[in-house]
């Protein structure tokens, strides 16, 4: 649910000293003053603002193409197993739809966690490549779908007049896509540029592997079936496999479990749904493998964790 909120009745100082500085306290007072309590508030479609007053457990989620920012605390983010953490002054890059765990690693009811999160669209990120004439990079460097970057100012600065349009209410959905776009120009120009160009670049085997992975996330109830996903590829099974773990950090299968498994407990935890009919409902045909393969990634039988999540 998002938070109450309050638009501020003050306009909060932002100096360009402090933001060359990659400075983001005056931003953080200003979403501060938005988000009063605890949520996630979406400004537009794409755009939250986030508010944790406290550290946080590592829960499973999928991170999209877009970028995160910390404005105060501290976050923690797990792919595979590494572990990386961001604050202010950083962001963390996503280039492709990925399970992690994610937590506040600090926040205090004093200096709460404050937070924005921008997704962006496969086909609007290739646009906008296309009219800076960017070429993919061909070199064999090793790719990682999620990174950590010191944050551009340029970016802080867009991020800041996203958050200012909530005073024009009348202008949000005329000028946030254009800011959104400078947002991706400028990701494109900087540290992540070579990131997003390797997954969006058309005809790269990544670019077949991106396609495969939102066919999963959308059609992850249905049956794997590893020689469609691989023909839709352009690739052999093993082929595809290879470059699935390379871009993912996991296989196919695993890939569909953690969507499956998270989407059955969001059933249970928000619309209250019982194990059994939540396992059914996003694929399982068995109850035990529903259970077994839940307390693998989760610690716990399904009823115990809900009830832990709840408590």
């Amino acid at each position: 649910m998002h938070a109450e909120h309050e638009f501020f009745e003050e306009q909060p100082a932002f100096s360009t000293e402090s933001f060359e500085r990659g400075d983001t306290s005056g931003l953080a007072k200003a979403v501060g003053q938005i988000l009063r309590s605890d949520g996630d508030l979406t400004v537009v479609p794409g755009f939250n603002l986030h508010r944790r007053h406290k550290v946080t457990e590592p829960m499973h989620c999928v991170y999209g193409l877009g970028i995160g920012v910390t404005l105060q605390g501290r976050k923690q983010v797990m792919v595979g197993d590494e572990v990386m953490t961001h604050g202010p002054g950083q962001c963390v890059v996503t280039s492709v739809d990925l399970p992690v765990i994610a937590n506040v690693s600090r926040a205090t009811t004093a200096e709460p966690f404050l937070g924005m999160t921008l997704t962006f669209e496969n086909d609007l990120v290739m646009q906008v490549m296309e009219r800076m004439q960017l070429q993919r990079h061909t070199k064999p460097e090793r790719f990682r779908p999620v990174t950590v970057q010191p944050l551009d100012v340029g970016v802080l600065q867009a991020f800041e007049r996203l958050v200012r349009l909530l005073e024009e209410p009348d202008l949000m959905h005329t000028l946030a896509p254009l800011i959104k776009q400078e947002i991706i120009v400028r990701l494109l120009n900087g540290p992540s540029g070579a990131q997003l160009r390797h997954v969006i670049s058309a005809g790269t085997p990544r670019q077949h592997i991106t396609e495969a992975v939102a066919s999963l996330k959308l059609n992850f109830r249905q049956a794997l079936r590893m020689d469609d996903l691989a023909e839709a590829a352009h690739m052999s099974p093993s082929t595809f496999r290879q470059h699935f773990r390379a871009v993912t950090g996991m296989s196919p299968l695993q890939y569909q479990k953690q969507l499956r498994l998270q989407a059955a407990r969001q059933l249970m935890l928000i619309e209250h749904i019982d194990a059994s009919s939540a396992g059914g409902l996003v694929g399982y045909e068995s109850s035990s493998q529903f259970s077994r393969e839940y307390s693998r990634l989760f610690g716990e039988p399904p009823q115990r964790d809900i009830k832990r999540l709840k408590s």
